[in-house]
């Protein structure tokens, strides 16, 4: 509760406090020279009423002036008047106190929901101290760091940029950015991202990007226009109060003329009409439906996820087929060595040895992870001293070296047959099959692969729980390392060999599917999962694009309508039930408040209902919505539906 908030409270409370004392005094017959006289009377309840009422009444002055008089305020404003031109003076004031108690209780509920995302604002970095090249520091504005500046930061300092880590190492904090509470340890060589803090140890770092193009200022400005894009329950709110305001109030001056004109009675259907306006005040709506889907993001971002829009949010509620790429999504994106099978006579070591020298002039994804293996396995008692003299690449099957007067063969089967070498029968669809031969010997296979993320089976489990009829996976990879990939999964459908292009003519394709199976409606949307650059023309052109923050191409976030900061899938189930949750809990909202106004409404109109009853069909209802509401506050990634 802020200093505001408080200030306001303390007005309300008072201003209740001397209304109960003074309708107490009232009905009990107490002080009746006050009382009892009309005038003073009016006098006296105009204290508590402006106490607590004169922002409404300003308000409605404004809107008037500015020739925008329907709303909340101007009804608010009119009935009350109203009721104090009745007599009714008692019930004029509770009905602009317990309003501004209902108002009150929408800016607290705003408050909390808005905190979860507020929080991001406090990673912004206030400065970064830049390395001179006397060995001292200057400290800077982050926006005056270049790309290649060396930065220093200390214990407990935010990160002010993306940046790789020159010397030291350290536990840096994530919770921020990631929803992930455990520190990760960085070091040499590692990336780290800003807006995390780092943790006792001492970093020197090198930014790799200026601060308006670094992770949290893209965040930043993420949540910034989240509030802009509005769900299609939230544009039918803002519309239905448009139209249902004027037809209210037009509804309520007949009520207030008609009767009269032929009944008689002119203060007791004006009072009626008064009634009718408190009633029909469509606070609950405007405010609880919002409410619920600012509550809603707030959730998503404590739990590592930011989500676009309330728009994105709605259609994450209505997954029907998720779509995602395989290589960095499904997969860690890098090659790795999972077995060796050396020849008979041959140690895995020596088989490892050979290929690592072959290879090490060599640029290519499969030559590093062979030297990554060796350097891990061996290259603390045995350093590879020896490089090839000669090497010669024959494109798409292998490279053929010398060293140390011996002739290397390292690459596929084709090739070791093209050489007059017979390689193993080694079988295994979802390997890069490496062979390594030594002038006319056979040495033995190296089997690497690109290992599927350990977050990946529990994120489409979950995704399937979660309401999800169909996952498919798209690659451009071989069909065959595919296939074996999205059974280890349980892919429902794989595609393989795909180029971009490729990608948005499936994605085309399988909403046509949901169109012509009668989802035109809106019950069936199509998520698409990806990270790299080459995915950011499918990630617009799916209904919701899901990108990873942490190691995703700034293509690819910026294309996306959800973005994961930490890059772990089982994430997305979390917040596809966050989805659901919302949405159900507007829908409690939209129907719980028309019923009950549309009710009151109609023993308001025909005099059954009194204006203590319009109270509880306001400002009641209004509350109960807004405390439905404030539920999703306590949400996290792990919700269930």
């Amino acid at each position: 509760m802020n200093d505001k908030q408080k200030k306001e409270l303390i007005k309300i409370c008072s201003a209740v406090i001397l209304f109960l004392i003074m309708m107490t005094a009232e009905k009990t017959g107490m002080l009746p020279a006050l009382f009892g006289d009309r005038k003073i009377n009016f006098v006296l309840y105009l204290i508590p009423y402006l106490l607590c009422g004169y922002p409404v009444v300003r308000k409605a002055f404004l809107g008037i002036r500015n020739r925008q008089p329907l709303d909340e305020c101007f009804l608010m404003f009119i009935a009350t008047i109203g009721a104090f031109a009745t007599g009714e003076n008692s019930e004029a004031v509770a009905v602009m106190a317990f309003y501004q108690v209902g108002e009150w209780f929408q800016g607290y509920a705003v408050g909390k929901s808005r905190q979860s995302i507020s929080d991001l604002m406090d990673i912004v970095p206030e400065f970064a101290n830049v390395e001179q090249e006397d060995g001292s520091f200057e400290t800077v504005d982050p926006d005056d760091v270049c790309p290649g500046d060396i930065l220093v930061i200390r214990p407990g300092e935010k990160i002010p940029v993306d940046s790789v880590v020159l010397s030291g190492e350290s536990l840096i904090n994530t919770s921020a950015l990631t929803g992930e509470p455990v520190p990760r340890t960085v070091r040499e060589g590692d990336d780290v991202i800003s807006g995390c803090v780092n943790g006792e140890g001492l970093l020197r770092v090198k930014a790799v990007k200026e601060f308006e193009d670094s992770t949290v200022s893209r965040i930043l400005e993420l949540v910034e226009n989240a509030s802009e894009k509005k769900s299609r329950t939230e544009a039918f709110i803002t519309r239905f109060a448009r139209v249902y305001t004027p037809i209210v109030v037009g509804l309520a001056v007949m009520l207030a003329i008609l009767p009269p004109l032929m009944f008689g009675g002119w203060m007791t259907w004006i009072y009626r009409a008064c009634t009718f306006l408190v009633i029909s005040c469509p606070c609950a709506l405007v405010i609880s439906v919002p409410l619920a889907f600012f509550g809603g993001i707030g959730a998503a971002s404590k739990s590592g996820v930011l989500v676009k829009g309330s728009n994105y949010l709605e259609l994450l509620a209505h997954l029907d087929t998720v779509v995602s790429d395989k290589t960095g999504t499904l997969t860690e994106g890098s090659f790795t060595v999972t077995d060796l099978r050396p020849a008979e006579g041959v140690t895995p070591e020596d088989l490892l040895r050979t290929a690592a020298i072959a290879e090490s002039l060599s640029l290519h994804p499969i030559a590093h992870s062979i030297l990554a293996e060796y350097e891990t396995r061996f290259g603390k008692t045995q350093p590879i001293t020896e490089r090839p003299t000669d090497s010669e690449n024959v494109s798409g099957k292998g490279i053929t070296a010398r060293a140390g007067g011996r002739k290397i063969l390292v690459g596929s089967r084709k090739f070791m047959e093209d050489q007059g070498i017979l390689p193993e029968n080694i079988e295994d669809p979802a390997a890069t099959i490496v062979f390594v031969a030594e002038v006319d010997r056979y040495l033995g296979a190296i089997l690497i692969r690109d290992r599927i993320k350990e977050s990946a089976p529990e994120a489409i489990r979950g995704m399937k729980k979660a309401g999800v009829r169909s996952f498919v996976m798209l690659t451009g990879d071989r069909r065959e390392a595919a296939d074996a990939v999205g059974k280890e999964l349980g892919v429902d459908l794989v595609r393989a060999e795909l180029l971009p292009q490729d990608k948005v003519s499936e994605v085309e394709s399988l909403l046509t599917g949901l169109q012509k199976n009668g989802d035109t409606a809106g019950r069936g949307r199509l998520a698409f999962i990806g990270d790299g650059i080459n995915d950011a023309p499918v990630l617009t052109r799916a209904d919701v694009g899901i990108a990873m923050g942490s190691m995703g191409s700034d293509a690819a976030i910026e294309a996306a309508d959800v973005v994961i900061m930490d890059d772990n899938l089982s994430r997305i189930p979390g917040v596809i039930a966050i989805a659901k949750k919302t949405a159900a809990v507007s829908a409690q909202n939209i129907v719980f408040a028309i019923t009950v106004k549309v009710l009151i409404l109609i023993l308001g109109a025909v005099g059954i209902a009194n204006m203590w009853a319009a109270v509880f069909a306001d400002v009641g209802v209004a509350v109960l919505c807004i405390l439905n509401s404030m539920r999703l506050l306590k949400a996290n990634s792990s919700i269930t539906v």
